[in-house]
């Protein structure tokens, strides 16, 4: 099932109960959704049992700062990239100390867009002991849409991750 159909509070609720099952942390590294990820995780209760915590790192000294995504990253790539999503999660779950890491940088809009990063461009990378993985995803829907369809991605990722399906 693509991620984004599933409504987000399933996805929470399906991500909480493998997490606690498998004795597993999540934590969140969020820049254009927001805090968003992070709502929609602790909206289901009992998710104290697997959710370590989020940062939000809009800024990019922030996600230097708290999230130790190097500047020379960020300078080479830009902030909406494959390169700092993946430095995003590696630093959450490294900071939080999880199991598993999701992060989220991308262009909500309605402005900031450019040609070689349009609206909609959004990364999701999610970080564990095997490894990580990124996905690249572009949107066209308005900002709350685009938001949506990123926290949905996250959390369907960490589910393909943990064998639970589609993240895409």
């Amino acid at each position: 099932m693509e991620a984004s159909a599933e409504p987000l509070g399933e996805l929470a609720r399906r991500l909480q109960e493998r997490c606690l099952a498998d004795g597993l942390s999540v934590a969140t590294a969020e820049s254009c959704t927001g805090g968003l990820v992070g709502h929609i995780l602790t909206e289901v209760p009992g998710s104290s049992g697997y959710y370590r915590g989020g940062i939000v790192s809009y800024a990019d000294q922030a996600k230097v700062e708290l999230l130790d995504v190097p500047v020379a990253t960020l300078e080479a790539h830009g902030a909406v990239s494959a390169q700092v999503a993946l430095a995003m999660a590696q630093g959450v779950r490294h900071r939080l100390h999880s199991d598993l890491a999701v992060a989220v940088t991308g262009i909500a809009g309605p402005g900031g867009g450019s040609d070689a990063k349009p609206v909609g461009l959004t990364y999701v990378a999610v970080a564990d002991a095997a490894g990580e993985v990124v996905r690249r995803h572009l949107w066209s829907g308005n900002r709350a849409a685009n938001k949506r369809e990123a926290a949905a991605t996250a959390i369907g990722l960490l589910l393909e991750r943990l064998g639970e399906g589609s993240g895409e």
